[in-house]
């Protein structure tokens, strides 16, 4: 056996947050969680409250899990951190932070692209980034935030990993991953796009130059960690550091002949690429594409996903019927299929609180019966969520010419056996399940390759994650949902 090596991955979600201990020997990692959060939003005080995310006690937290993680392992060999993409947080000339950063939820984007789009045509937007128009990305975020006086003051922006990993190391870097999430990234020459800056400062009055960092790729290594946090010092690696694209990493296959689904808070549900596609087809379409590891890129479409189920969950609570996810499957597994889908990529599901109410009022609008039960709203929602991958993977295979033979669950919500089991029935293709932590195995298997504990292309690197974890298969014909169920389904969304 080899002398085993020890990496901290820190991967932030939109609704928690973990440090998980990776252990590498003999080419293979076990993983540890030694500290688990919440990752929780909050509405400013004001005449217009905005939604925020407390980055200062999400970096104290991060602290107590590395320190955490070394006590446990005796010392580290690397730490890399991941987090949702789209935000970012202002730095000033001394390195503070302005104010927390905004979170995407936050209803300041609405209507924003539409203005953009007034003087600089979508079509040529997409044609630069690639990017799925969403209200969300940070482009639309600035211009959202432009007359802000306090633009004066910014030195800096950096996108959440990269201003933890700025806390960790003292380096003021943006990871390329990250990047590709901003709508501010030509996606073609993988480099900040002078077209956009040029627009946003003479169109908007938003002025980023000097203002962002240099680009890295992922994998490249910043420098020790602050010793305050961990006295041996390892080493600050940017991962890939959107959590997606350090999943995409950890997706255990020989092959490229694959689509995934990234599933927690968000599904991010598509293909993995050598070159990405800007088509007007692709435009209409409304796909986005991200970069990944070693010159990849994730084609996909963003669906709501588990946020939508997490929120119908809080609202039964509120409304007096608490119920444990566990037993509210078993029920839903028994209730009639198919009887209400709807649209997981409608944006008046983005937002908070209110989740059975929106969903009532998009059932009426499709003329389709209200679920009268929680275990009749969670078998809707898993049905919808089935459905709407169904539909971007098919898509993405005839926008891209790329068969799929095989369809990856990772993340969470790979967990959930009802709607992993209803993927494979409306794809009709075996879906793989795991590893339920894609995203912190990802972030340790770039941190080691960095390091130089692993070595190869991401094909070896995808072995390694094969050898690192457990997997469950799902063969469609297990239930009696025939295509045709689900073309008559599908019919009804329009």
């Amino acid at each position: 056996m080899t002398n085993p090596a020890f990496f901290a991955a820190v991967d932030l979600g939109a609704t928690s947050g973990r440090v998980i201990l990776g252990r590498l020997a003999d080419d293979a990692f076990t993983l540890e969680p030694v500290h688990r959060f919440t990752t929780p939003a909050f509405q400013s005080a004001g005449p217009v409250p905005h939604w925020h995310w407390r980055a200062g006690r999400l970096r104290a937290e991060i602290a107590t899990g590395l320190a955490r993680a070394q006590a446990r392992a005796g010392r580290l060999d690397g730490v890399g951190v991941d987090t949702w993409g789209v935000d970012y947080g202002r730095l000033d000339a001394s390195g503070g932070l302005l104010e927390e950063p905004f979170n995407y939820r936050d209803d300041r984007t609405l209507g924003v692209p539409e203005r953009f789009f007034a003087d600089f045509p979508a079509e040529r937007l997409y044609d630069l980034t690639g990017l799925q128009v969403m209200p969300i990305n940070t482009i639309f975020q600035l211009v959202a935030q432009a007359d802000d006086p306090a633009w004066r003051q910014v030195d800096r922006m950096l996108w959440l990993p990269d201003l933890f990993n700025y806390w960790l190391s003292g380096v003021q870097a943006t990871e390329l991953t990250i990047a590709s999430t901003s709508g501010l990234l030509d996606v073609a020459q993988r480099d900040w796009s002078p077209a956009l800056l040029q627009h946003l400062d003479q169109r908007h009055g938003l002025d980023l130059s000097g203002r962002l960092a240099p680009i890295v790729q992922p994998g490249a290594v910043l420098g020790p960690l602050d010793p305050a946090v961990a006295a041996s010092r390892p080493p600050v690696v940017a991962v890939a550091s959107h959590d997606t694209a350090s999943a995409i990493v950890a997706i255990p296959t020989a092959s490229s002949d694959f689509a995934y689904i990234s599933s927690g808070t968000w599904s991010l549900v598509g293909l993995e690429l050598p070159q990405p596609i800007t088509s007007p087809a692709s435009r209409q379409a409304n796909f986005t594409n991200e970069l990944g590891l070693d010159g990849t890129v994730r084609y996909l479409q963003n669906v709501m996903g588990l946020w939508v189920l997490n929120q119908a969950l809080e609202d039964f609570e509120r409304l007096g019927q608490p119920h444990q996810l566990g037993p509210l499957l078993e029920e839903a597994s028994a209730v009639e299929p198919l009887a209400c889908v709807l649209d997981m990529s409608d944006d008046r599901l983005r937002a908070p609180g209110q989740m059975v109410a929106r969903l009532t009022e998009a059932a009426r609008r499709s003329g389709q019966p209200v679920p009268d039960s929680p275990a009749a709203w969670i078998r809707a929602i898993l049905d919808s969520l089935a459905l709407a991958y169904r539909r971007s993977i098919r898509a993405a295979q005839a926008l891209s010419g790329r068969p799929v033979e095989v369809v990856h669950v990772v993340g969470g919500g790979c967990q959930n056996q009802l709607l992993c089991q209803l993927t494979a029935e409306a794809l009709g293709r075996p879906v793989v399940a795991g590893p339920a932590e894609g995203t912190a195995l990802g972030n340790l298997l770039v941190q080691a390759r960095a390091t130089g504990h692993l070595s190869g292309d991401l094909f070896d690197l995808r072995r390694v994650a094969a050898a690192s974890c457990a997997v469950t298969t799902y063969r469609p014909g297990q239930l009696d949902l025939p295509e045709r169920r689900w073309d008559e389904a599908e019919s009804r969304l329009g």
